[in-house]
């Protein structure tokens, strides 16, 4: 899909004019790309590098026209699976003409950072800051998605959390390695920007723009290793619930094991035999209670002996250290 814009009162707006200076190419379509490859004289792995999310940053400058292969992050649908992905896009700046192509969604000309742009230079350096928030808005989803998902892993004994944090840790390492090609080509254009032909003020904002796509990759950076470094904990704290899980079933077990054994031994009708001379409303109320008791009576002494066994390494511990601190020789 073709969408024309030109720049107006500091502002993109949307144009009909066959003279519009700003042209946008929405996944293209094979008549399109023939019509870029004629006007912009590019070769089809040109313009399919554009179109390709695995394909690595990159600038061509000549004297005559700016090609740039930009990353940015795709929009995230979390009906969908809960994955961050980045995708690719084509500026073909030129003097008097800035040709964008895009592999999907539309030119974000709406947002704030484009507003007071007054050259087709600055546009594409509004472009830039605009990728550089968007992938910091992402990082703060990620952030709260990563506590949510901590707090649920806490209580759960299913891998379905972990292996959304797994996407998660995935996503990023992707973030990561967009932003650090990005960074050379932002690199390459300051070092350029006298023969592409910037303003002061437009070098000024591509000083500008580096200083915040290196926060951002700080930042990328950091959690990427905090939440790689933290997986294996949240793998053990998954394990510790269902070893939780199957000590309480294991308690649960023993408790009735004793009572399953005299009911099994005994039985009803010789339950029955041994009680005969008192009435079954008072005998079978006497054998609950004891029933009761008896089980009660088990798990008490169970979960004693379970403590007394935890609590004698930690107590022996701590007088070890106690009297390493104060010099004394252990007995």
């Amino acid at each position: 899909m073709k969408s024309l814009y030109e720049l107006k009162d500091g502002s993109i707006v949307s144009s009909t004019s066959e003279q519009a200076n700003i042209l946008v190419y929405t996944t293209p379509t094979e008549p399109e790309k023939h019509e870029l490859m004629e006007t912009l004289q590019l070769d089809q792995h040109d313009l399919e590098s554009a179109l390709d999310p695995d394909e690595i940053s990159r600038v061509d400058v000549t004297p005559d026209y700016i090609y740039t292969i930009w990353k940015r992050p795709n929009n995230v649908s979390f009906e969908q699976a809960l994955k961050f992905e980045v995708s690719s896009l084509g500026l073909f700046l030129q003097k008097d003409k800035l040709t964008i192509i895009l592999g999907e969604s539309t030119a974000p000309f709406g947002y704030r950072e484009f507003h007071g742009v007054t050259s087709l230079g600055g546009v594409t350096l509004k472009l830039f800051l605009h990728t550089i928030h968007h992938f910091l808005g992402h990082l703060k989803v990620i952030k709260q998605i990563n506590a949510e998902l901590q707090s649920k892993l806490n209580l759960t004994m299913e891998n379905r959390y972990l292996l959304q944090m797994f996407t998660l840790g995935e996503s990023l390492i992707y973030y990561l390695n967009a932003l650090e090609a990005n960074s050379l080509v932002l690199t390459k254009v300051r070092a350029s920007a006298e023969k592409i032909g910037f303003s002061q003020d437009e070098i000024e904002m591509i000083d500008d723009i580096i200083i915040e796509h290196k926060q951002c990759t700080r930042q990328t950076q950091i959690l990427s290793s905090v939440l790689s470094g933290l997986m294996e904990a949240r793998g053990s704290i998954v394990n510790n619930n269902m070893n939780l899980l199957l000590k309480n079933l294991t308690l649960i077990n023993v408790v009735f094991l004793p009572l399953n054994l005299l009911a099994s031994i005994g039985g009803m009708s010789e339950f029955s035999m041994m009680t005969g001379r008192v009435h079954w409303s008072i005998a079978y109320p006497i054998l609950l209670l004891t029933m009761i008791g008896l089980g009660w009576a088990t798990y008490v002494l169970i979960v004693r002996k379970i403590e007394r066994v935890h609590l004698k390494p930690r107590k022996i511990s701590l007088v070890r250290t106690f009297r390493k601190k104060l010099g004394l020789k252990a007995r």
